[in-house]
């Protein structure tokens, strides 16, 4: 068994007044691919924001990447997060400068002081997402899928152990998001990261099989081996 990233144990997560998910029980792996599946509203987000303390934990025991989040101070937050990787549907790429400049952004931001070591990251991280050749183009060039690769390789830039992937296919057409789905999964294969994906999409559980949970009824509960007579 690859390493404990992330535990839960009887944690409760809240939105404002509201508990979304109650009694979390959860131990995810170095080198897993994990869905949480659910309706809108289940809480699939709300956790995964927990996991970048952008939603506070309320009750319970709550560790990623060995940080304490009941007790993590303000100032550990850049650490934590500096060692995740975010995937976001709506792609929340710089719009006003090119691919190249975009990731660049983002390694001058965690420290990398080399111009030399910071072009060829971004080089190889473009060849490991199929878009060598793309640096110079502007976001609105690309199509949603591309965009979407453009986002995954700023994931990536500084090899995080951990993956998170909200709804990344939510705005793409079927195969296109079948190949985004592919190469996070290809990724957390031959990388090692514990990858995190909600979706919506159960054909991608039968295609690319990972280790599934699902949130309904404020619970979280395994569905890995349910997934086949699983009824949204």
């Amino acid at each position: 068994m690859n390493e404990t990233l992330i535990a839960y144990h009887q944690v409760d997560i809240c939105q404002q007044e509201l508990c979304v998910l109650e009694g979390v029980d959860l131990e995810l792996h170095g080198g897993e691919f994990v869905y949480l599946i659910g309706k809108v509203g289940s809480g699939k987000t709300s956790l995964l924001k927990t996991f970048y303390a952008e939603l506070d934990v309320h009750q319970g025991e709550a560790e990623v990447l060995g940080y304490d989040l009941r007790r993590l101070k303000r100032k550990q937050l850049p650490a934590l997060r500096r060692k995740l990787g975010i995937v976001f549907q709506d792609f929340q790429l710089l719009t006003d400068r090119t691919v190249h400049d975009n990731l660049e952004f983002v390694l001058q931001a965690t420290g990398w002081r080399n111009r030399r070591e910071r072009h060829d990251r971004i080089e190889e991280v473009l060849q490991q997402v199929g878009m060598e050749n793309k640096g110079y183009k502007l976001p609105n060039e690309l199509s949603g899928g591309e965009q979407q690769r453009i986002v995954i390789a700023r994931a990536i830039l500084n090899a995080p152990p951990i993956i998170l992937a909200d709804e990344p296919t939510g705005n793409l057409d079927a195969e296109t998001g079948r190949a985004i789905t592919r190469l996070l999964y290809d990724l957390s294969r031959e990388q090692g990261p514990l990858v995190v994906m909600t979706t919506h999409n159960l054909q991608l559980l039968e295609e690319f099989p990972g280790v599934v949970y699902r949130c309904a009824d404020h619970r979280i509960e395994q569905m890995t081996d349910k997934t086949k007579s699983y009824n949204p």
